[in-house]
């Protein structure tokens, strides 16, 4: 059973930064790609960042430039920095390993203008 819990999530001003972070446990697979993904309200979940188990990385453009995946064995990272309003969203971890998809419980991350 894979288990994600991320954490690092709060409210922030525009400009501000924010980490987050991502710990799975449990039978994982090397080859795993770990993910973010993000849902903000009456929008439907979109991939923010993805890396995968050798350090290959891909972002969204909204963020390219701003944000950094990092990944760290079982443990992975999203560094925020010039945020926006438009980046107010739940944040989700996400673990692809061997066809399945598993998803933490998310993380609120607000933006005041």
């Amino acid at each position: 059973q894979v288990q994600l819990v991320e954490s690092g999530g709060g409210l922030v001003q525009s400009g501000g930064s924010l980490r987050l972070s991502c710990a799975a446990s449990g039978s994982i697979f090397r080859s795993a790609v770990m993910g973010w993904y993000r849902q903000a309200p009456g929008k439907q979940r979109e991939l923010v960042a993805k890396i995968t188990s050798v350090g290959s990385t891909a972002y969204v453009d909204s963020v390219r430039g701003r944000f950094t995946i990092s990944r760290d064995n079982a443990k992975m990272y999203l560094q925020m920095n010039s945020l926006k309003p438009e980046d107010t969203a739940v944040y989700y971890c996400n673990l692809f390993d061997r066809g399945r998809n598993y998803w933490g419980q998310g993380t609120q991350v607000t933006v005041s203008s």
